[in-house]
């Protein structure tokens, strides 16, 4: 999808069709969803890195191999920034050199990455990382190969939701890395802007994923009530041998009452969805791909980001929650979509950055002006 059009791909660039993306292939499936996103978060990067890079420099070339290879069919890419125990501006896992700047075979890395998600089906995978040189201590990125001497996926994803989305860990055991595969981002633990950029425009279509599960949970609902209203017009006709009564195939006024509540959830949650991909191509466009961009700026898509995740996350759980309760006890059997859906559901909240913990204090300190750097 943002393979450049002269390298054979479609050319997006909208990150509110982006995030409409997601959040259709979600109504299908929760899991499949946030794995191709994955994808989309490094080729979108690519993409921009090959547009601003100077034509037949390193970058734009390397840039332009990766992205025809995409297009081929050839490359599908699993990310991850999380790690146990830390947090996105800390990554542990390290690209170490002798004397920590490089050798002339490249960097050797090592640590532990969680939430892979797609990668036992991968070709290659991208994380951030811990980088020290001679010019500082940085969190940096690296794409190399599943393959790779050293990557072990260790088979370890066994959770409540998302199941299907392959999102093991993996360990990284002294894995050589080429240099041209190590790019720098910004400081090691500190915000900064192309820190916040990042992190919002990868982050950010995920939450559709949520919305989309909500969209298809009020789509079963409404669905379920209509049949339950068809069956007892049925039953009553039977029973009074053709003599329906004028209530026998309505709904009960709490259905009326939960249906219309998960419409205005719904409704809130896409138009801040849509308001905040819109938001996020604005300000794509008067900053060349968030090139110009300032801290303050980062910071204010960050906390517009976040806003949007709260709101979303918690409406698209409430909705699946009203829908198990209307659907009664078939609901809760495992063969019932609405028992995935609610599983799939609360992956939302802690997906960082931020967790529901932490997310009102870092807004808060944004509105009045005192920009977090850590």
């Amino acid at each position: 999808a943002f393979v450049p059009e002269e390298l054979a791909g479609f050319g997006l660039r909208s990150m509110h069709d982006w995030i409409l993306t997601i959040a259709t292939l979600a109504r299908g499936d929760g899991s499949a969803a946030i794995a191709i996103s994955m994808h989309l978060s490094t080729t979108r990067g690519l993409a921009a890195l090959y547009r601003a890079s100077e034509t037949g420099s390193a970058p734009h070339l390397r840039a332009k191999t990766i992205l025809e290879a995409v297009a081929k069919g050839e490359m599908l890419i699993c990310s991850t920034t999380t790690e146990r125990g830390t947090d996105n501006l800390h990554p542990l896992t390290e690209a170490v050199g002798t004397e920590a700047v490089g050798t002339e075979e490249g960097w050797r890395l090592n640590g532990m990455k969680n939430f892979v998600t797609m990668s036992p089906l991968a070709t290659h995978v991208a994380t951030n990382v811990r980088m020290r040189d001679a010019d500082g201590d940085h969190i940096a990125n690296v794409l190399l190969p599943m393959n790779t001497e050293g990557v072990q996926p260790q088979g370890d994803w066994d959770a409540l939701g998302m199941r299907a989305s392959g999102s093991q860990s993996v360990q990284f055991e002294n894995c050589l890395v080429p240099h041209d595969a190590l790019r720098k981002i910004g400081p090691w633990g500190t915000w900064s802007t192309p820190v916040l950029v990042n992190r919002t425009l990868a982050n950010v279509p995920l939450v559709g994923a949520f919305l989309g599960i909500a969209e298809a949970a009020f789509q079963y609902a409404l669905d379920g009530q209509v049949t339950a209203q068809a069956d007892r017009g049925q039953v009553t006709a039977q029973a009074d041998r053709g003599q329906v009564t004028a209530q026998s195939d309505k709904a009960r006024p709490g259905v009326h009452h939960v249906l219309a509540e998960m419409e205005i959830l719904l409704a809130t949650a896409q138009s801040i969805l849509a308001r905040l991909g819109t938001k996020l191509d604005d300000f794509m466009a008067a900053t060349n791909g968030g090139e110009t961009a300032t801290a303050a700026q980062g910071h204010e898509l960050m906390k517009d980001y976040q806003s949007a995740k709260w709101v979303v996350n918690r409406n698209a759980i409430d909705i699946v929650s009203q829908a198990m309760d209307l659907s009664g006890g078939g609901g809760f059997l495992a063969r019932n979509p609405l028992s995935r859906l609610y599983r799939d559901v609360r992956a939302g909240p802690f997906m960082q950055p931020y967790s529901p913990i932490d997310a009102r204090e870092y807004m808060g300190k944004v509105l009045l002006g005192e920009h977090p750097e850590t």
